[in-house]
């Protein structure tokens, strides 16, 4: 865990690379001109989270694709304008504003005294918990997250406070040390808060699964393009396959086949937005499935629509 801190930039060329190594690669465009760079620029690393307070000190404009990762903006002072999926959305404090992995975006307007709490997720990583936290492998997140959050109560309120309490670390990033541990589990901490804000209907989750169960599911998560045989999963619960495809039914509603190919289509689909020189081959392959016939058929009943249009979404 560690700060980010550096002498001030001399120019935009250079407050802009600054940020991009931080957080992403953009266009930054100066609004109205002649002001110099009074970038604010401190960072948290809990690996797959970066936790920020950022800063420019003059109107800009940016244009990101955020490659490989959500970021939500939460401003402390002035405003945000961004163009989201539905038309425009400004965040002042006690709002923030969602940018989707691998999703062209614009920041039409970051105001002189905007500040913002900037939070960078993994999205592999993130995808990752939400099937866990939300208990639901059919949430996906480009979808399901909103464009803009509500931080003024509720669940909204609880992650944003909950952001708050570590950005006091900034200052003392040495408090927790190199602990690997404690990383993970504040990073956890952030994603499940968050996924439970974002998500509200899917946060309902369900019921607690019986140990046996969770422990399959939780294998599966891990290692879902593995050939697994339900043999092989009612090995890992320690019951028969019948007791395992009754208790997939009961906590579930699902057979333990219908939960894995749920994973890997999500696995999947993620893939073929993220990664367009991905083929359909390619992904079927690279997520357990038997032939590209066959996952095409599985995705066109998920998504309504063949592979193929994945990146038109």
């Amino acid at each position: 865990m560690r700060a980010r801190r550096g002498a001030a930039p001399r120019d935009w060329d250079e407050a802009s690379r600054e940020v991009a190594e931080a957080y992403f690669p953009h266009e930054l465009r100066l609004l109205g001109g002649g002001r110099e760079p009074r970038l604010t620029l401190r960072t948290l690393d809990l690996g797959p989270v970066l936790i920020g307070h950022v800063g420019w000190g003059a109107d800009v404009r940016i244009a990101c694709d955020y490659p490989g990762a959500y970021e939500v903006n939460l401003p402390l002072t002035g405003h945000l304008e961004s163009r989201g999926r539905h038309g425009v959305v400004t965040s002042v404090p006690g709002q923030s504003t969602v940018f989707r992995a691998d999703t062209p975006s614009l920041i039409s307007h970051w105001d002189a005294t905007c500040t913002v709490l900037g939070v960078k997720f993994d999205s592999a990583w993130l995808d990752r918990e939400a099937e866990r936290v939300l208990g639901d492998d059919r949430v996906s997140l480009r979808g399901d997250l909103p464009d803009q959050l509500d931080l003024t109560g509720g669940r909204g309120r609880a992650w944003r406070q909950l952001v708050a309490s570590l950005v006091a670390h900034l200052h003392d990033p040495g408090l927790f040390g190199d602990q690997p541990p404690v990383r993970d589990q504040l990073a956890g901490a952030v994603a499940a808060s968050f996924l439970l804000a974002g998500c509200p209907e899917a946060g309902h989750g369900s019921p607690p699964r019986p140990r046996a169960i969770a422990r399959v599911v939780d294998q599966l998560h891990d290692d879902p393009a593995r050939a697994w045989t339900v043999g092989e999963m009612a090995a890992v619960a320690g019951t028969s396959v019948r007791r395992l495809q009754e208790g997939f039914q009961r906590t579930l509603g699902r057979s333990p086949r219908e939960y894995l190919l749920g994973i890997r289509l999500q696995r999947a689909h993620a893939d073929l937005v993220a990664d367009p020189a991905a083929t359909v081959s390619e992904v079927a392959a690279r997520w357990g499935f038997s032939s590209a016939s066959r996952f095409a058929a599985a995705y066109r009943r998920r998504y309504g629509r063949p592979p193929g249009e994945a990146r038109r979404w």
